[in-house]
């Protein structure tokens, strides 16, 4: 019998969500017809995009750190190696962490209209790149540090105490570059800031930051190794407190989970859908500085897709999934709505079938080439490519009402 606490793993996300994506093709659901028969032409055109951005396909993992290199600039290497962060990799994994939690955070869609300046080349970023690129810079100017010594890190003081005006000064947002979200990003900077003060068990009793997550993994590492799923574990239990108050069951936060009629179980989780994406985009981003200090990462597959406007747009725009609505692609719709929870689950789950559909194709399993590289090369640029391609602008097949915490 599953319970709340159940819902807070990955291994759920992809159960239910597969359980959505055998109604779509029985043609047992309210909101899309699942059309197999355009799949293997999507694997091929993920392909097709993974051997136009990666020639070797030596992909490394869909993560945070790829937007902090936007313009084929290695941000990070150059400033951690300035600072010295290399010379310990404890302290060096600790500055990573905070960089890529406060980095992920601040990554919901920014609006077709946002774009920010980088001051140190000239150039112009937009989208999930311009948010890199504008958390990156704010990190090392010091604003997430309440230690004016200790610029390179993020503290549970300044976090929760930073500004909705710090955090638009940073995104150089204003009227005439407006920035979706902005408040819903600083409220989750500022609950950033009080669960990491709140939980020293997991963020450390000497110093309250987010990097503290560092030393608790290492922790539970098993013969040097650590399990993806582990991280995402720590990461929702750390965490959980700080996304808005959704759905709550017997006590627990169960975060970025929703609900879908047709997901019926015979106990108090029925018609629950969690999906948990920006905290399964977190450990993937996670995962990189445990690599690059010399700690192996297992089960990197345990973790699954992630249910967000470009993979999903993907499947819409292949043709694979088709909506019933008439006015989908013109309505306003919310993250809440059962077309969105519905849409989310079969994209996690055709995720899964693509990148088996791209293993085959190449004669590789799942070690040699999993999910997090399949996102990376792949279906998320695949779904960005698509986009451009129907769409003046390139923006997403559907049209949704963004509170900065889940697309």
């Amino acid at each position: 019998m599953a319970t709340a606490s159940s819902l807070l793993t990955a291994a759920a996300v992809r159960e239910r969500a597969h359980r959505i994506y055998e109604l779509g093709i029985e043609g047992e659901l309210e909101h899309f017809d699942v059309h197999l028969e355009k799949l293997p032409a999507t694997a091929d055109f993920v392909l097709e995009t993974m051997r136009t951005n990666y020639p070797e396909l030596d992909m490394p993992f869909h993560s945070r750190w790829r937007h902090f290199e936007a313009g084929g600039i290695a941000r990070w290497a150059g400033l951690a190696e300035a600072a010295g962060l290399t010379e310990d990799p404890v302290r060096f994994g600790r500055a990573a962490y905070d960089l890529a939690i406060v980095g992920v955070l601040l990554d919901a869609g920014a609006g077709p209209d946002w774009r920010y300046v980088e001051p140190a080349t000239g150039e112009t970023f937009v989208r999930s790149e311009g948010l890199g690129v504008a958390s990156f810079a704010m990190f090392a100017s010091g604003l997430f540090s309440s230690d004016p010594a200790d610029p390179l890190r993020a503290d549970a003081a300044a976090l929760a105490a930073l500004t909705a005006e710090e955090l638009g000064d940073g995104f150089q947002a204003g009227p005439d570059n407006p920035i979706v979200g902005l408040e819903g990003r600083v409220q989750l900077l500022n609950a950033l800031g009080r669960a990491v003060a709140e939980r020293a068990d997991i963020f450390g009793e000497d110093e309250a930051r987010p990097g503290g997550l560092f030393d608790k993994v290492l922790e539970g590492a098993i013969d040097g190794k650590v399990a993806a799923p582990d991280v995402l574990k720590l990461v929702l239990d750390g965490l959980g407190s700080i996304w808005p108050s959704r759905i709550t069951l017997d006590g627990v936060s169960l975060g970025d989970t929703w609900r879908h009629a047709k997901l019926v179980t015979d106990d108090e989780t029925t018609q629950l859908m969690p999906f948990h994406k920006l905290s399964q985009w977190m450990t993937y981003s996670l995962l990189e500085p445990l690599i690059w200090t010399g700690v192996e990462v297992v089960d990197v597959d345990g973790l699954t897709g992630l249910p967000e406007y470009r993979n999903g747009g993907l499947f819409i725009d292949m043709g694979v999934l088709v909506p019933r609505a008439a006015d989908a692609a013109t309505r306003l719709w919310r993250a809440g709505d059962e077309f969105i929870v519905e849409w989310r689950a079969l994209t996690v789950a055709l995720l899964d079938h693509t990148a088996d559909m791209i293993r085959e194709r190449l004669g590789v399993d799942s070690i040699a080439l999993p999910l997090a590289k399949v996102l990376e090369g792949g279906t998320w640029s695949a779904g960005r490519r698509i986009a451009a391609q129907k769409r003046e602008g390139g923006g997403p097949p559907l049209r949704i009402e963004s509170d900065g915490t889940v697309f």
